[in-house]
């Protein structure tokens, strides 16, 4: 037999059958699987090297979820007709993986170790995120790559103040929120979570939630790992000597701790600079083969100056209290002429948040296997190197930049307003000015900043916070904002943005192998508080409320809806007469096809006419309407007038004006725009107009007694018998 080694294992997760097949593909990689749920598949394969990397101080592992379009029946949009960049689903999905599995991979560990998601299937009601992930820790638990594993991963939805687990496609439509809940046997590995301002204590019991519905599979994974599992190697740690760094500890601890006591980043780099050099000259010759770890010595002589401030003398780097939040500023309107800004500076973190307004075809298309095509609220997040006193060029955004960016706007998307209230594209662009720890949540508060600065009128505003922790044994205890110090050498980062009533999102980066519901509990609840004094001691004193007039370098927008059928007619054949309407009016007319119209111009009244064009093709004249229409045409006996593309009536010389006329040409010209008013409509549709009546009743014009009672007829052929016989040319 071919497959010799092939096995198949069979749960249940959610109620859909989760299927893992193994021993089949990818024979040369460490550990592979093919996982099915549903009708999604998703190939998982993980590979090591077999030498650690010299020269770092970091784990290098490098984690890929692959999206191919064929997945879904697609082929790709692009000119190569293949697959290019990953989206930035695809980048979200591989940070979402990677955080629950790094902290259980030995922490000395230098080999480089790839871990390769393909997705191959996509069924919409099983996710294809959760499946990978369920792949990727069946894939390193039977390798025998070294990891303290195995992982679970579950969505987690609230649909009818129910909590659903994997929810389908049509459940995530009414779910109030999408929670990713990872977990180890014992804690909670990973958290990251969108919701439409849900309370604390509900989120708490989602995740929880989550969390127990998570043990099943991690016993399904342990049972196959016990059948399968291949035995682990042994690794070679380059952690330094532990002599070695007793020694360095012993010689530097002191000044390090004089070094880091300042609450200002620069001078404490600055300080510290002096005492690598000492060190250097110490100890380089004591051990010559070693250079590079002496760094690494330093590295966690700080730690250990910081950890023992925080758990034994709950002493933070810049004096503050552990649920004390540093100096906080916000400022609006920072720059002239763009639509909304707002900067939010925390210590020496400063984000600067600028909001721009657009048509709604400027929204986002989408290129991936999400059924999601289009996104019209857009949030980018920049983070040059000068914001950490750095030089290194810009190179584009990276998995970083992307992922803080989706965090921002996963916690404002809940307040955003609907297109059919605000119709307008919105992209926040959030420069990273200075950074010292949580920028991300500072973006947050930037952006809220700015939409209200732009006008946005965002249902309430949304505040982000940061709390930390520090963990030794059983003990621990939780910081609120923490900085870049307390986020460098602490065991977590819990980010968490909401409004008053609730949350609105969550993203938990950890060190260790997880967390205890008594942790989480806590860091909910700090982040409440400080998110609340944030909101109203300094961003609502800011500004109270989102602007009423939108800056005038906006674009003003109208929109509209009209019968689907009648899509046809504004467009006109060739698009000749919705290319008309732009030309006429200045504007950019966007019509979906759902019948949805949305109108653009930098001048109010010529979006204005453009939706009076529209609606009057749409809807048809009716007798009595009052129109604004344009001359097209000069007869002896009267005029002719659009009142819409296609749609032209005839004003009669004696309906002109309040008074008597005797030639067309003293009223109106061929150009000039009029009111009218629809008197009649023949039975072959075509409209009879009068000026005349529309200026008294809109005007309040006085009509004089001279004008003659004429009915405003469209003069007919004469009958058959009165008509002169036609001559012919011999």
């Amino acid at each position: 037999m071919l497959f010799e080694n092939y096995k198949v294992f069979r749960t249940e997760l959610a109620g859909r059958p989760l299927v893992v097949e193994t021993g089949k593909t990818a024979g040369l990689a460490n550990g592979s699987c093919m996982v099915r749920y549903g009708d999604t598949v998703v190939h998982c394969a993980v590979t090591m090297s077999k030498k650690p990397r010299d020269g770092i101080d970091f784990f290098p592992l490098s984690v890929d979820f692959e999206e191919k379009l064929y997945a879904v029946g697609r082929i790709p949009g692009s000119f190569l007709k293949r697959e290019g960049r990953p989206t930035d689903k695809a980048i979200l999905t591989s940070r979402l993986i990677d955080r629950p599995i790094r902290p259980l991979f030995p922490k000395d560990m230098r080999n480089d170790v790839s871990v390769v998601a393909t997705v191959m299937s996509v069924d919409p009601d099983c996710s294809p995120e959760i499946t990978a992930m369920i792949g990727v820790s069946m894939a390193i638990s039977i390798s025998d790559i070294p990891w303290n594993g195995p992982i679970s991963g579950v969505s987690v939805g609230y649909v009818d103040d129910q909590f659903v687990i994997n929810p389908n496609a049509e459940q995530r439509e009414k779910s109030r929120m999408a929670v990713t809940v990872a977990s180890t046997d014992k804690k909670v590995a990973m958290i990251e979570a969108g919701a439409d301002q849900i309370p604390e204590d509900v989120m708490l019991e989602g995740i929880l939630k989550g969390h127990e519905a998570n043990q099943a599979i991690v016993q399904f994974i342990k049972d196959v790992t016990a059948e399968i599992g291949k035995q682990k190697v042994e690794v070679p740690s380059l952690d330094p000597d532990p002599e070695m760094l007793e020694a360095i500890k012993a010689y530097a601890i002191e000044a390090v701790r004089k070094a880091l006591d300042t609450d200002d980043k620069a001078e404490r780099d600055a300080r510290l600079q002096p005492i690598y050099e000492d060190v250097h000259a110490k100890f380089d010759e004591q051990y010559p083969d070693d250079i590079a770890k002496i760094d690494d010595c330093l590295y966690k002589t700080q730690k250990y100056v910081v950890r023992r401030w925080l758990l034994d003398d709950q002493k933070r780097v810049d004096g503050r209290g552990m649920n004390e939040i540093r100096p906080l500023a916000a400022e609006v309107g920072i720059l002239p002429r763009t639509h909304g800004t707002g900067l939010f500076t925390r210590g020496q973190t400063q984000v600067l948040t600028v909001a721009t307004l657009g048509p709604v075809s400027d929204q986002q298309m989408l290129d991936g296997i999400d059924p999601q095509e289009f996104k019209r609220y857009m949030h980018h997040y920049n983070f040059p190197s000068y914001s950490v006193g750095e030089t290194r060029p810009s190179r584009g955004p990276g998995r970083r930049e992307i992922g803080h960016g989706a965090l921002a706007e996963r916690a404002l998307e809940p307040v955003i307003p609907p297109v059919e209230e605000f119709p307008y594209a919105i992209r926040l662009v959030s420069e990273v000015l200075s950074s010292n720890g949580s920028t991300s949540q500072g973006s947050i508060c930037g952006s809220t900043l700015a939409l209200m600065d732009a006008g946005v009128p965002i249902k309430t505003p949304i505040a982000g916070i940061s709390c930390g922790l520090i963990t030794e044994g059983d003990r621990w205890m939780t910081m609120v904002d923490i900085q870049g110090l307390e986020d460098f050498f602490g065991d977590m980062d819990f980010k968490v943005a909401g409004s008053h009533t609730g949350i609105t999102a969550i993203q938990m980066d950890l060190k260790i192998d997880g967390l205890t519901p008594e942790i989480i509990k806590d860091a909910l609840e700090k982040t409440r508080k400080a998110r609340l004094y944030i909101l109203d001691e300094v961003m609502l004193k800011a500004i109270a409320e989102p602007r009423k007039e939108l800056s005038p370098y906006a674009p003003k927008m109208l929109s509209t809806k009209i019968p689907v059928d009648k899509i046809r007619d504004i467009i006109g054949p060739g698009g000749k007469i919705i290319q008309k309407m732009c030309a006429e009016c200045n504007c950019k007319i966007d019509v979906e096809e759902d019948g949805n119209v949305f109108i653009s111009s930098m001048d109010q009244e010529g979006a204005k006419r453009a939706l009076l064009m529209i609606e009057t093709i749409a809807k048809d004249p009716e007798i009595g309407g009052i129109y604004k229409g344009k001359v097209t045409r000069l007869m002896t006996f009267g005029a002719f007038v659009e009142i819409a593309p296609g749609k032209e009536g005839l004003v009669h010389i004696s309906r002109l004006d309040v008074k008597r006329v005797e030639k067309v040409e003293d009223v109106v010209n061929v150009g000039d725009e009029v009111i009218v008013k629809v008197t009649e409509i023949d039975s072959q549709g075509r409209l009879n107009l009068s000026r005349r009546d529309a200026l008294i009743e809109v005007e309040g014009a006085v009509p004089e007694n001279d004008v003659p009672p004429t009915s405003p007829r469209r003069p007919s052929r004469p009958p058959m018998g009165n008509r002169p016989p036609r001559r012919r040319n011999d």
